[in-house]
């Protein structure tokens, strides 16, 4: 057993959302929606697991429920993400890398998946007092899944639905106003590094751009981390050894090795990460609207070999 603080205890650097969340679970007046709003990787899945296990348990908790529904093995939690559609079949986004799926086109939450999450609502629970539901990733909904939801928000029943949402403006705002918004902010910098002092050591130093990527989420940077660790050996040193008049048949072959070594997830974020290195250390507008607009090709489908061989033949001032 703990106290209410102990309950929040591992969710650092959000007392203001904790607060609010204690607050509920000592008066036991629960909402039947609550939006968990903020940047992605500052804790709010944490806060709503926490949060999950005082409502089943009471504010001072319980370890071995906090232990199943950390391992989702709670009959009266359904936890959704979005998905990606393989084959027919919905891939929750976390394990679309294991099983080998394009991820070209993000993820989205959809009808199918509001439909299941308003039956879940709908059954008796087997141990809490009502049916538990996380939409993680909220911000992903298609537009017929969000009408879905108003309307399982405007007749909730004893269930209660938790939001899960990093740009809340994206939601529709009958759906916001029919819950209570708990909003998470970026970590300092003192709550930045006792999270990550906890997390597993890089195998090598993070490079400067990574902790600028994160922008105060400790999330984002062991995220960017993994992306960073999953690069091919002397692939960024090609990239940074691009100068104007480059023979171009360097870079079509870097253009070639690029597409055959990163699917559609890492191109994305290692352009991320090239233009801000370009911005520190060789600020040019048109270099950095370049990879921009290469951004928004990639994202449009245009065949990425293509579109990253005029980009780069461009940068190196082979073509105009």
């Amino acid at each position: 057993m703990a106290t209410a603080a102990g309950l929040f205890a591992d969710v650092l650097g959000q007392e203001r959302a904790v607060a609010l969340l204690e607050a509920s679970l000592r008066s036991r007046r629960l909402a039947p929606a609550y939006l968990l709003s903020g940047p992605d990787g500052v804790g709010r899945r944490l806060a709503a697991l926490r949060f999950l296990e005082g409502v089943i348990a009471g504010p001072e908790g319980s370890v071995p429920l906090r232990r199943r529904l950390e391992a989702g093995n709670h009959p009266d939690l359904l936890w959704v993400e979005p998905t990606h559609l393989d084959k027919g079949q919905l891939v929750p986004a976390s394990q679309a890398l294991e099983r080998g799926v394009s991820r070209r086109s993000p993820p989205q939450l959809r009808l199918e998946q509001i439909r299941e999450l308003t039956r879940f609502l709908a059954r008796r629970p087997v141990e809490a007092a009502g049916c538990l539901v996380v939409l993680d990733g909220a911000e992903a909904m298609a537009e017929a899944a969000a009408n879905a939801l108003l309307k399982t928000l405007e007749e909730p029943g004893r269930g209660m639905v938790l939001l899960i949402c990093s740009a809340p403006e994206q939601l529709l705002s009958t759906i916001r106003s029919r819950c209570q918004q708990i909003r998470f902010g970026r970590l300092d910098s003192d709550s930045m590094a006792r999270v990550l002092a906890a997390a597993p050591a890089p195998s090598c130093p993070d490079p400067p751009e990574l902790l600028e990527l994160a922008a105060g989420s400790p999330g984002a940077l062991l995220a960017h981390r993994q992306q960073w660790q999953g690069l091919p050996e002397g692939l960024v040193d090609r990239l940074q050894a691009l100068p104007a008049g480059t023979d171009p048949v360097v870079a079509l072959s870097l253009a070639r090795d690029l597409t055959e070594a990163l699917d559609a997830e890492q191109q994305l974020w290692l352009l991320q990460w090239w233009q801000l290195v370009l911005w520190r250390h060789r600020p040019s507008a048109a270099a950095v609207n370049r990879l921009e607009r290469l951004r928004r090709q990639l994202l449009a489908y245009v065949q990425p070999r293509l579109a990253w061989e005029v980009a780069l033949l461009e940068l190196a001032g082979l073509v105009t």
